[in-house]
């Protein structure tokens, strides 16, 4: 068994492409192998900034030897059909056999194909893999045709030592490569993968990522610990900074006291976004004027100059946003909102001042529905919300929108409530984000998510597919996890309405539907299959919610979730289960009659037509069962009802053992046909339990 290794050496490749492209690689090389019939024991891909390295362990010296038979014409079919088949196979009729089938003769050709050595098929296989690679960026330099990420330098190609001859683009395989571009850029030879990583490391390139990925961390927060401090934890640049060396190198860098004035939001994301720089942190949390940056080289001065130098270009940095923090707070917020006007929010739905106008209204009509909310509250944090997004800090950092404006309300004496409100409005933006309590932030948030969605449902704008460009079923994941952490009490439909009149007051009456009551309908459709995958880590299925909502009176979201949990409790058990079986049963019955006889067996039921004990049992039982169902369901006592319908399931089953329906007295049968329909009424009024699955 052979192993081939394969190394393309290129510029720089964007950190943000490299993991993708090592699978993408690999996955392709592995695809032409299998296509081929050479199997293999195991792949595995590696990736550096200038390097993507495949290693293939296992592989035969050749190919399989190859007999194919295949089935052709008749012996006596046309001389057109014979000619066509012995065509497509490259045979004479000489060399085809003639094998006997239940309908007669036929000529069969025998394809035998010898396997090549491995060695002379990886080129062509190898060949297609790179030129199918997907970049999502790629380009052209000199006057080569070939198009790739950055430009080629080298290609190591070596099976068992030997050379795997290939040309990709200008570059011709060959049996070395390079080390570290400044600490070792010298060749050298290559015979298998183990000298490989080997020589590689001697040669200052760590070629593992995720080895190379802990070697910043250890370094990064033993660094941090020196200087007295704790290193920020941060997954997304670690993998970045993992991306742009191949020998890491850690630092640590100071940060002026001027700057330190700003907010650390400001600075930490600066320096993130940048620079790449790791924050450093104080015992409390708060930013540390301190960081830390990753070089990919051993300084001989043991890094003075890479620190001054990282000094001076995080001075100018900060620079601009502490020129940008002192401007904003030359400003009100007040002041900023007339730029909003000239802020699209969607061509369709007008511009940003718009939303702003909208939320307020619908900040005023939610206070009132949301305890220990302040009407004049959160109409004043939703008239601010957006005021930030024109600020010069956020113009140049979006990622902090929220966060600025909480830091301008504070030092511009707005209170504490609204500040909070507008910090927290965007709020959840996705599962592990903490969802707001405080009541008016609740309303903020909620009235700028459902004025998104109702307004993007007015225009025909519904997420479709994997394609969601507006963020739609994340705004409506917010709102469910706002109601239900919150245990709000709303009527959805209602507030939909209620978004409906402010587009209705601000827009026009351009911006509504003709049927804006189906628009509500149609979204109260989406948060149903929403709240499915949010209540599918809690073991509920997709059905339950199906059946509660089918009911068609239910957009209160917290007592959908108190029935589904009681419905679920119910089906748990064999009582449950049963009766639902005898359900589906009884129900079945009733349609197919109900078609056949043409009428609806929905009226009530003559007790002097029971004849047997089993239906008068089941009609006994009924009555109080509906009368307990009722007032339970209408005071919210949901496993109270539940318990109240279990009770049926000893009755409906003797009814079912004993009592024949489509018996022949007309009278008695309809009689229990109505009986049955009765049955179908008290289990309705829990849920739609036909749409249960299984």
């Amino acid at each position: 068994m052979a192993e081939l290794l394969l190394e393309i050496l290129s510029e720089e490749i964007p950190a943000r492409m490299q993991v993708r492209a090592a699978n993408d690689l690999k996955r392709l090389v592995c695809e032409g192998l299998d296509k081929a019939g050479l199997a293999y024991s195991d792949a595995r891909s590696y990736v550096t900034p200038r390097r993507l390295a495949l290693v293939i362990d296992g592989l035969p010296q050749k190919q399989p030897d190859v007999r194919e038979e295949r089935k052709g014409p008749k012996v006596d079919a046309p001389e057109k059909a014979i000619q066509g088949f012995l065509g497509s196979t490259g045979l004479t009729l000489d060399q085809c056999e003639i094998q006997e089938g239940k309908k007669g003769s036929f000529y069969v050709a025998v394809i035998e194909k010898t396997g090549q050595d491995t060695i002379l098929v990886l080129p062509e296989i190898l060949i297609a893999a790179l030129n199918a690679l997907p970049w999502p960026k790629s380009m052209k330099w000199g006057s080569n045709s070939l198009r790739w990420v950055r430009p080629l330098q080298n290609i190591l190609c070596v099976m068992d030592g030997a050379v795997v001859p290939f040309d990709f683009g200008p570059v011709t395989s060959c049996g070395y490569t390079h080390g570290h571009r400044f600490l070792a850029p010298k060749d050298f030879s290559v015979d298998d993968f183990a000298s490989y990583q080997t020589l590689l490391r001697e040669h200052k390139v760590i070629l593992d990522q995720d080895e190379r990925k802990q070697a910043i961390r250890e370094q990064a927060e033993a660094v941090a610990k020196e200087q007295g401090f704790v290193l920020k934890d941060d997954e997304g640049l670690l993998n970045e900074v993992t991306g742009l060396v191949e020998w890491p190198v850690v630092h640590a860098g100071q940060i002026d006291d001027a700057f330190m004035e700003v907010p650390q939001e400001c600075l930490i994301t600066s320096m993130r976004s940048h620079q790449k720089y790791f924050s450093c942190l104080n015992e409390d949390g708060t930013l540390a004027p301190r960081f830390v940056v990753v070089a990919n080289k051993v300084a001989p001065d043991g890094g003075q100059a890479i620190v001054a130098g990282n000094e001076r270009v995080l001075r100018a940095r900060l620079s601009d946003a502490k020129f940008f923090w002192d401007q904003d707070l030359k400003k009100n917020l007040e002041d900023l909102l007339p730029k909003l006007d000239d802020m699209l929010f969607h061509a369709k739905l007008g511009s940003m001042g718009q939303k702003v106008q909208r939320m307020e209204k619908l900040a005023g009509e939610l206070s009132s529905m949301i305890e220990g909310a302040d009407l004049g509250l959160s109409c004043r944090a939703a008239h601010l919300a957006k005021a930030d997004l024109v600020s010069e800090m956020v113009y140049e950092f979006p990622e902090l929108q929220g966060i600025m404006g909480e830091y301008y309300a504070r030092r511009k004496g707005e209170k504490d409530e609204v500040a909070q409100a507008i910090a927290q409005h965007y709020a959840p933006q996705g599962p592990g984000d903490e969802c707001p309590s405080a009541p008016n932030s609740v309303v903020v948030s909620l009235a700028d998510k459902i004025d998104t969605l109702v307004g993007f449902w007015s225009i025909d704008e519904k997420p479709t597919g994997s394609k969601d460009p507006f963020a739609l079923r994340r705004a409506a994941l917010g709102i469910i996890r706002l109601v239900l952490e919150n245990g709000l009490r709303l009527n959805l439909l209602d507030v939909f309405s209620q978004a409906h009149t402010a587009y209705s007051t601000v827009n026009g009456l351009s911006s509504v539907p003709a049927d804006p009551s189906a628009n509500e309908q149609s979204l109260l459709d989406f948060f149903a299959d929403r709240l499915k995958v949010h209540l599918k880590d809690e073991g509920i299925a997709h059905d339950m919610i199906t059946a509660v909502f089918s009911k068609g009176d239910e957009d209160d979201l917290v007592r959908l979730l108190a029935r589904v949990q009681a419905l679920k409790a119910f089906l748990s058990n064999d009582d449950g289960a049963n009766l639902v079986a005898a359900y589906r049963r009884a129900m079945n019955i009733v349609r197919i009659e109900e078609k056949k006889d043409g009428v609806k067996y929905d009226g009530d039921v003559d007790a002097s037509l029971l004849e047997q004990d089993e239906e008068q049992k089941l009609f006994e039982k009924l009555e109080p069962v509906m009368g307990t169902l009722g007032s339970a369901l209408k005071d919210e006592r949901f496993a109270e009802a539940m318990t109240a319908l279990a009770a049926l399931r000893g009755p409906v089953d003797a009814f079912f053992e004993t009592v024949t329906v489509n018996c022949e007295n007309a009278d008695v049968r309809a009689n229990r046909l109505r009986l049955l329909s009765q049955i179908g009424r008290a289990l309705d009024g829990i849920a739609d339990f036909s749409k249960l699955e299984g």
